[in-house]
């Protein structure tokens, strides 16, 4: 898949440099604004060491950022295996050296989604609905599509276009809070003499004004054009990685329909999210604002995949769906043939599933991120000890039996 790696560098360039050249025309327009003479000049040296700030930001510690607004704890083998032991077959049936970080999010909403700037020093973060929703099967399609994210070089757009679409929202917002105080008033006073003058700050103002409405949600527009394109692929990877894509389609179906709303999403996050966490599409078409595919056509084409899972057969089956000829795999792909045998396509939910034990167990994995420490008493009982337990003893609420702190073991 180089062809298609090395596309998605380009675009990713793409991305990266018109965002900049946004953010450098908004930069311009906004300083002529508040002065004709120097503001322009003035403005765009802002916007350049904005974007070489933020661009230095993303590279070095962009993903930090972003698991740190998400809210994400890192988690090893032994806090959640079956987490660990998934991504460990995904990287295996991949074929890669590199093996991602995983976070966990502490938030009821089923979701995910894969960040950093290179696969070496990737991370994969699920949050405890999403651990507490699916089944193996699903989990394990949703590993895969992160995974996909990362060998497709995804993650290194996703990084750095959340930082500009952050600075671009920036630069809007400080513009209007400044006209809302009266920015530019003394130059609009100054020039009010001169009727060219005042028609050529009049013209201005109205270009800053469209800019800074405009200026987002056409980095937003520019962004999910590739970002759709992106999703498609990596569904299409997943499906290759785990020789089942139902696994895959009931996962998108469970987020599609849950009630929940992920709590630490934001604008600049929600493109990174296997599901858009922000709008609740559910089954219906998504419209040109939205940061992902439809759903609906995402899990009609993943189900479609009945003969093959390669990418000839996904190629096939989007644009007998969509009704587009859009390629979305490069040709070196579609050569390949990957048939669906009849183990793959036995597999069916698991049946031993449980729920609410899925949930509980969840909720055990939290409390050990937080520093809880568990005692298993001889009644059966498992108490459970926060950090801040200040005493020595914890007495067993079911059989009264006293157990030393010391003694604990997590």
């Amino acid at each position: 898949m180089w062809e298609l790696i090395q596309s998605n560098k380009r675009k990713s360039l793409i991305l990266f440099f018109g965002m900049g050249a946004l953010l450098i025309l908004i930069g311009f327009v906004f300083g002529s604004y508040y002065n004709s003479e120097t503001g322009g000049a003035v403005g765009v040296l802002f916007a350049i060491l904005l974007w070489m700030i933020l661009s230095a930001v993303s590279y070095f510690g962009g993903s930090k950022i972003l698991l740190s607004v998400s809210g994400a704890k890192e988690v090893t083998k032994e806090i959640h295996p079956q987490l660990y032991n998934v991504v460990e077959e995904m990287k295996i049936a991949a074929g890669v050296p590199y093996f991602p970080k995983i976070y966990i999010i502490d938030d009821p909403a089923p979701n995910a989604f894969a960040t950093g700037v290179k696969p070496e020093n990737s991370a994969i973060a699920v949050t405890s609905g999403l651990l507490s929703t699916l089944n193996r099967y699903e989990l394990q399609g949703v590993v895969a599509h992160e995974m996909s994210h990362i060998i497709n070089r995804d993650i290194l757009l996703m990084t750095f276009a959340g930082m500009m679409l952050g600075a671009i929202a920036l630069m809007s917002e400080v513009f209007f809070r400044g006209m809302y105080f009266g920015g530019g008033s003394r130059y609009r006073s100054r020039s009010s003499s001169k009727s060219s003058s005042g028609q050529a700050q009049v013209l201005i103002m109205i270009l800053a004004i469209v800019l800074a409405i405009l200026g987002p949600i056409l980095a937003q527009l520019f962004y999910f054009a590739i970002s759709r394109k992106r999703e498609y692929l990596a569904d299409a990877s997943a499906a290759r990685l785990t020789r089942y894509p139902e696994g895959l389609a009931s996962a998108l179906e469970k987020i599609a329909n849950s009630t929940h709303t992920l709590r630490t999403a934001n604008k600049i996050t929600a493109p990174m999210y296997i599901v858009n966490p922000l709008k609740k599409e559910g089954m219906k078409l998504a419209d040109l604002t939205s940061t992902h595919p439809p759903i609906s056509e995402r899990i009609k084409i993943l189900r479609a995949l009945q003969q093959g899972i390669s990418y000839k057969d996904y190629q096939k089956i989007y644009e007998m769906i969509s009704g587009k000829k859009e390629k979305i795999i490069p040709d070196s792909a579609l050569k390949e043939a990957i048939p669906i045998t009849p183990l793959q396509s036995a597999f069916t939910k698991e049946k031993d599933f449980n729920p609410v034990e899925a949930k509980r167990q969840t909720g055990d994995i939290l409390m050990k991120m937080n520093d809880y420490q568990f005692i298993n008493c001889s009644c059966g009982v498992r108490i459970k000890v926060p950090p801040d337990y200040n005493k020595s003893i914890v007495v067993c609420p079911r059989c009264g039996r006293k157990h030393s702190i010391n003694n604990l073991s997590s």
